[in-house]
């Protein structure tokens, strides 16, 4: 299961939203620095209307949601890649993971302390890059003494890696972080061992306080944060209230629904970052549905139909023979599998078919 981390300078909310977002009371959250040291984890379904309707076709009781992990990491402040605040363990931390969620605060209050001693989203943006950039800085000019000695010996590999080590050591010395560096696959490919931490797919998370959210797009803060980070980083930056989402735990759906509406909200904005943490990871789903059970499964978008069968079962794909394959909006428009297969929407597909989001397949295979 793929890991997105939680990380920002202490007392921003990152507690408050593990919280939520995992729907425990795992995290402790106080009005301190460093009040989470080791990291919290908790699986999250990724909310997805689409199963509701598959139930309905296939007359089933049982629906099981995607799912990912996140992590709760404890805050950076500045010179954590030198160690402070037990900086080189957080670090450590991070490079477990395979995306970041970056919680920036954007509120204004005085009851809860702030490390730099003012409210400033973009300095704190920078100060989180910037451990995170002087450490890949750190790990790449390591790397690069060690590959020297493989190149004098003429070995290509090593060489072809260090031109890639050289563009992203530039890239850093300018205050650039990885995944803004122009790089193929292959080249990534040679990087990837090294698991950068400026490199990770990332996603900012505005939070508010609960009595900014319906007027969220007009936060000063929030707004400097959406250009930032579209401009420097071409990251996205979703809007939450980390407190909001926190009471909402407790309350049944209708509850939260009504106390969300009596906020002047429609909806919360934790199930926006659920699902943009998903496609942030590059992910995926298909569905499989029957009278047993509804159930979505993760893949990587680009995955042929023999790998999306392996997460089902590795026999699934080892012994692939084909995917009977309908789209979900064609099943949903048919309104069964039967109806489907008369207006010739159902499909039979090979080795090479590419899944696409939404596919609803039923494999078969011999072992």
């Amino acid at each position: 299961m793929l890991r997105a981390g939680i990380v920002g300078l202490p007392n921003v909310g990152k507690s408050t939203l593990f919280n939520a977002v995992t729907r425990t009371r795992n995290a402790a959250a106080a009005n301190y620095p460093f009040c989470t040291i080791d990291p919290n984890v908790g699986i999250v379904t990724v909310p997805d209307s689409r199963l509701y309707e598959l139930q309905r076709i296939a007359k089933t009781g049982v629906v099981i949601p995607a799912a990912i992990e996140f992590v709760d990491i404890a805050g950076l402040v500045k010179g954590a890649s030198q160690g402070e605040g037990l900086g080189n363990k957080f670090l450590t931390h991070i490079r477990e993971v395979d995306a970041i969620i970056q919680v920036v605060r954007c509120f204004e209050d005085a009851d809860v302390h702030h490390v730099g001693g003012h409210v400033d989203p973009v300095s704190d943006i920078e100060v989180i890059n910037t451990e995170l950039m002087l450490s890949d800085l750190d790990s790449v000019k390591k790397r690069r003494e060690r590959l020297g000695k493989d190149i004098k010996r003429g070995d290509k590999t090593a060489a072809a890696e260090d031109a890639v080590l050289e563009k992203i050591e530039a890239a850093l010395d300018n205050g650039r972080p990885v995944l803004t560096v122009e790089l193929t696959g292959e080249q990534r490919a040679l990087a990837a061992p090294l698991f950068l931490l400026s490199d990770k797919p990332t996603i900012f998370a505005c939070n508010v306080l609960d009595s900014e959210l319906a007027t969220a797009d007009a936060n000063p803060f929030v707004r400097k944060v959406r250009d930032y980070v579209g401009t420097h980083m071409s990251c996205e930056a979703v809007v939450i209230s980390a407190q909001i989402e926190s009471d909402l735990v407790d309350l049944a759906p209708d509850e939260a629904q009504a106390f969300l509406a009596d906020l002047g909200v429609k909806e919360s904005g934790l199930d926006a970052l659920i699902r943009s943490t998903y496609h942030l990871l590059g992910l995926q789903t298909y569905f499989t549905a029957g009278e047993k059970e509804v159930r979505a499964w993760t893949i990587h978008a680009g995955d042929t139909a023999p790998k999306a069968a392996g997460v089902i079962h590795s026999d699934f794909e080892r012994g692939f023979i084909k995917a009977e394959t309908v789209s979900y909006e064609d099943l949903v428009r048919c309104g069964s599998v039967a109806a489907a297969r008369e207006n010739g929407v159902y499909r039979m597909e090979g080795k090479e078919y590419v899944v696409a989001d939404g596919d609803v397949l039923l494999f078969k295979f011999n072992v």
